[in-house]
């Protein structure tokens, strides 16, 4: 049977050999910083120094971290002092730094700042230059690579926020040495198309290198002679290009360019329900206002009327009482004429009025007499005249 040994065995081996040679401990190497990492709960710092050539994997614990006293960045050239070793889990080789030392920014910091501020100067950058995007737009031409994570972020975003916008996909190449020129040819194309919203451009993130081809002078310039308002969606939220400054509006992410460059159609729907509440309210309102004022309107139209039939009305009364009262007094005096007529006809017959005349009556036991068979002699009987009685016997009767 061959001997072997695990991966494990191999690994400390090869480990233990590098540590080992003298010629790889406490060395001094110099190079440019990418990839930074500052590993916040561990206080450790993660990054790769390069040259034109080569990369290599870089540590440095919190313990020597701490005492670097200026901010590290990507792009920045340092001198490094420590060892190499080999982290046994991945059997990847790495520099144990223990010191670090600036030489001032790296080639690609130092073009970016040079572009940036020469750019800056001729007024690539002006807020006043930057042009608002639409808000409702139809087509939106997405300039980025067709296989990264990007433009499946962007195709996302736009769909579930704004489906009835046509996307239009124009693939490039995002990182190397024919990314722009590749990317000023596209945009060329795109200029020539008509009723284009928007051009969304960029990437999802990467290193200082793989952002690089965004810093491109005549990239820039290209970007400025949109006759569309531009998106720039380069990497992730800290990463800066000159592609950002220069565009109309600069999103922190592909997903965040999505966003910015559509509307959300359930915020629209919100919207206009809020708007459909509000104009329904003041309908609503002016409604009962207005017909507040109808009704008091009507109310006083029918108090009038109230009080005109009332007063018609009391015409009437007064005119048919005026009529009673006549009647009556006209019955009335019917009454009194046919009364005293009466009352004349009575006194005429009146007893009294015959005994004035001359004439008397006769009572026997208070029984007036009209027939002498009703008179005996020796009775009693009383004469009346118009001034007194008298009481008389009889003493003889004489009948007819």
């Amino acid at each position: 049977m061959l001997n072997t040994i695990t991966v494990s065995q191999l690994n400390n081996y090869v480990k233990s050999l590098i540590e080992n040679d003298v010629r790889l401990t406490f060395i001094n190497v110099s190079g440019e910083i990418s990839n930074f990492k500052n590993h916040f709960s561990s206080g450790h710092w993660y990054f790769t120094l390069k040259d034109a050539n080569a990369t290599i994997r870089c540590v440095m614990f919190r313990s020597s971290a701490s005492r670097v006293n200026f901010d590290v960045n990507d792009g920045m050239a340092v001198i490094l002092k420590g060892k190499v070793s080999l982290y046994e889990k991945d059997g990847q080789y790495q520099f144990y730094a223990e010191e670090m030392h600036t030489l001032g920014q790296g080639d690609l910091a130092l073009q970016f700042k040079q572009v940036k501020e020469k750019l800056e100067q001729e007024g690539l950058f002006d807020a006043k230059s930057k042009r608002p995007l639409v808000k409702f737009p139809k087509r939106i031409a997405v300039i980025t690579s067709d296989t990264g994570a990007a433009v499946r972020d962007i195709l996302n975003v736009t769909a579930n926020r704004y489906p009835a916008c046509e996307i239009i996909i124009c693939p490039v190449l995002v990182q190397g040495e024919m990314a722009a020129r590749d990317m000023i040819n596209t945009l060329e194309r795109v200029y020539s198309l008509e009723e284009i919203d928007a051009i969304i451009i960029g990437r999802g993130g990467g290193s200082a290198e793989d952002l690089h081809c965004f810093n491109d002078e005549t990239l820039a310039r290209k970007i400025y002679e949109s006759p569309f308002p531009v998106i720039s969606a380069v990497g992730h939220e800290t990463d800066f290009t000159i592609c950002d400054f220069v565009a109309d509006v600069r999103a922190s992410t592909p997903s965040h360019a999505a966003e910015l460059a559509v509307p959300d159609c359930q915020e629209i729907k919100k919207h206009l329900n809020n708007i459909t509440s509000l104009l329904n309210s003041r309908i609503s309102f002016k409604y009962n206002s207005k017909l507040n004022i109808l009704n008091s309107i009507n109310s006083t139209v029918n108090v009038l009327n109230f009080e005109r039939k009332i007063q018609n009305k009391q015409i009437d009364v007064d005119r048919l009482s005026d009529k009673i009262i006549n009647q009556m007094k006209f019955s009335l005096q019917l009454f009194v004429n046919k009364t005293a007529n009466i009352t004349s006809r009575i006194d005429a017959l009146s007893p009294l009025k015959i005994i004035a005349r001359g004439f008397t009556t006769v009572k026997k036991c208070d029984e007036y007499i009209t027939d002498i068979s009703k008179i005996d002699v020796d009775d009693i009987i009383t004469v009346k005249f118009i001034d007194g009685d008298i009481d008389c016997i009889v003493t003889e009767k004489n009948v007819n």
